[in-house]
Order: structure tokens, then C-alpha cells, then sequence
């Protein structure tokens, strides 16, 4: 350990300075790799339990709905019996007003950046020249996509992850946040559909993470499970908006306008973005 580590007792003060930048594991092993004597669990009991608290509260996280709460606690009913169907900002908005809309925004936003903190917490953010390497955030990102597509509360029925794609995306990778907002914004302006700006935004997404670590670490290879996440959620995300795709196919699909007034109609063509 001598001249290139220094002294054990170096290292214990060292590792005692906990970083967000690494994480709770690297610390832990750090620890568990300098008291050799007093091992109380294996490395790997550790790994998998902070692996599963990464994902069990990036999932229970993301499965919470603040357009079903809503809709429930102050209008007694179910967002999901009106318009599209789905549990989504958009559907918010056109069902029960802006303010509604901005309520759901705002839970979908803190949920999102509470499980990408727990799996930074976790694993480390790893932040370089502002994006993040580390893929604790990424991954309970990606299941809080998933409890938010197929929430555990609400008998598998959610929204469509867009709005907590975006969250994660501009906290984890701001760069890569900016060029699919701009994407959005431009296929929404041409369109007029939430979905179809949703979806290409999320096509992108994964190969803007690419491109933008290929740059900024000259070409150094994406980290696995960055890159594993980022491509599952744009295929989740693709496959929620299944039914939106084939009404804008069969031209049924519903223009987005934000001059539209709450209303309660059932029809099911309906644009609707998921959030």
C-alpha cells in the first residue's frame, strides 16, 4: 500500500469523506477493502443490496400518480375513465385545467428526482463536466419509468413516462435534456401532437446520451447500463404510445391546443402524452 496509497490510517480519514460523486458503495468498499481483519459481509451482499434499493425505490417511486391522487382526493373520480384513458398531464389538462396539469407536473417532477437521488446516493452520480457517469441514477430512473407505465398501486395502469424521462434526463444528462427538448418542441410546433413530439424525443434520447459521452470523454466507450437504460426507456416509451401512433395513422388522433378548456368527453381519440 506504501508510497502510492499511503498509510491505513490515511486511507480510514479519506474514506470517511463520503461523495454523492461515488456513491454509498464505493465508499463501502473502500471500507470493506482496508479492514481486511473485520469483514462483516461479503462485497457482494452489499452491491446487490444497494442494486435493489436502487431499483425497488426507482419502481415504488415511480409508481405513484399525481393525476390519480388528484383526481380522486379533489374531484372524486378516476382520470383514467376520461379522455384517452391515461393517467398523463395532457389528459389532466384537458380533463380538469391547467392547474391540475401543473399538480401533476410537480409530482411527477419530485418523484422522479427522488429515486434518481436515491440511485446516486447509491451508486454515485459521477457529474463530469456536468453530465452524469455514474449509472445508479439511470438505472432507478429507469424502473421509475417503469412503475409509472405499470404502477404497483393502480392494477398496472399508468401514464406514459414522458414527463419523468424529461426529469431524469435534466438532471442526469443536461446536454443530452436540451436536444431532445428542442426536438419536442419543434415536432409538437410542426404537428400538433403531444404524442408524436413525446416519441421522437424519445428516440433521440439514447443516442444524444451516446453522441454527447462520445465527445466529452474522446471516445471513450458509454457506460453499460447508461447506455442499457437510456434504450429500454425510449422502447417503453415508444410502446406506451402505441395507440396514439395508430390514431395519428388513421388521422383520429386529437391536436393538442393550449387554448383548450377542461371538458369531460369520453372519446378515446384523444392526444395525450403520458407525462
Amino acid at each position: 500500500m506504501g508510497s502510492r496509497y499511503g498509510s491505513q490510517e490515511h486511507l480510514r480519514k479519506d474514506v470517511k469523506m463520503f461523495s454523492l460523486n461515488t456513491g454509498l458503495f464505493t465508499y463501502f468498499l473502500n471500507l470493506w477493502q482496508i479492514d481486511s481483519v473485520s469483514r462483516p459481509v461479503p462485497y457482494y451482499v452489499i452491491f446487490f443490496s444497494l442494486i435493489l434499493i436502487t431499483i425497488a425505490s426507482g419502481y415504488l417511486l415511480g409508481s405513484i400518480n399525481p393525476s390519480i391522487i388528484l383526481s380522486r382526493v379533489f374531484y372524486h373520480d378516476d382520470i383514467r375513465s376520461h379522455g384517452s384513458g391515461n393517467a398523463g398531464m395532457t389528459n389532466v389538462m384537458r380533463t380538469y385545467g391547467k392547474k391540475a396539469a401543473l399538480f401533476t407536473l410537480a409530482g411527477d417532477t419530485l418523484k422522479t428526482a427522488l429515486a434518481v437521488f436515491i440511485g446516486g446516493l447509491c451508486f454515485g452520480f459521477g457529474y463530469v463536466g456536468g453530465i452524469a457517469t455514474g449509472e445508479g441514477g439511470y438505472v432507478a430512473g429507469l424502473f421509475a419509468v417503469v412503475g409509472h407505465i405499470y404502477p404497483a398501486y393502480y392494477k398496472m395502469k399508468g401514464g406514459k413516462g414522458v414527463l419523468v424521462t424529461a426529469t431524469m434526463a435534466l438532471i442526469l444528462t443536461p446536454i443530452p435534456f436540451a436536444i431532445i427538448f428542442l426536438l419536442f418542441a419543434g415536432v409538437l410546433a410542426l404537428s400538433k401532437y403531444v404524442s408524436l413530439a413525446s416519441v421522437s424525443a424519445a428516440v433521440m434520447y439514447p443516442v444524444a446520451v451516446y453522441a454527447t459521452f462520445k465527445v466529452m470523454f474522446a471516445g471513450s466507450p458509454i457506460p453499460g447500463l447508461v447506455a442499457l437504460s437510456t434504450i429500454l426507456i425510449a422502447c417503453l416509451i415508444v410502446y406506451a404510445h402505441r395507440g396514439n401512433l395508430q390514431r395519428i395513422s388513421d388521422r383520429t388522433e386529437r391536436k393538442f391546443s393550449f387554448g383548450k378548456k377542461p371538458e369531460n368527453d369520453e372519446s378515446e381519440h384523444t392526444d395525450d402524452d403520458g407525462h
